[in-house]
């Protein structure tokens, strides 16, 4: 059995981020509610990461990016606490 992996996706019906999970690569067909997908993310605190503090921020542009900075954690963010969506 294949483990599912943490995406980004950009829910064009509802106007939100949100982070979704999936075994398979996400496909227009499979999630037609994503107008954008970035990933796979190998863990979920990453996907957080790009999540919160990706948007407009030249130092996360690639999900390794994210996945490096969340692990770093220099700004002492409680990955725990952060919602899985955001307006917008």
């Amino acid at each position: 059995m294949k483990k599912s992996r943490y995406y980004l996706g950009l829910n064009t019906v509802w106007k939100k981020r949100e982070i979704f999970r999936a075994v398979t690569t996400p496909t227009p067909e499979d999630f037609p509610q994503f107008a954008a997908v970035v990933g796979p993310f190998t863990t979920k605190r990453g996907a957080l990461f790009m999540l919160h503090f990706g948007v407009n921020n030249p130092h996360v542009v690639t999900v390794a990016d994210a996945e490096r900075l969340a692990k770093a954690n220099t700004l002492g963010v409680d990955f725990s606490t952060l919602p899985e969506t955001i307006n917008g």
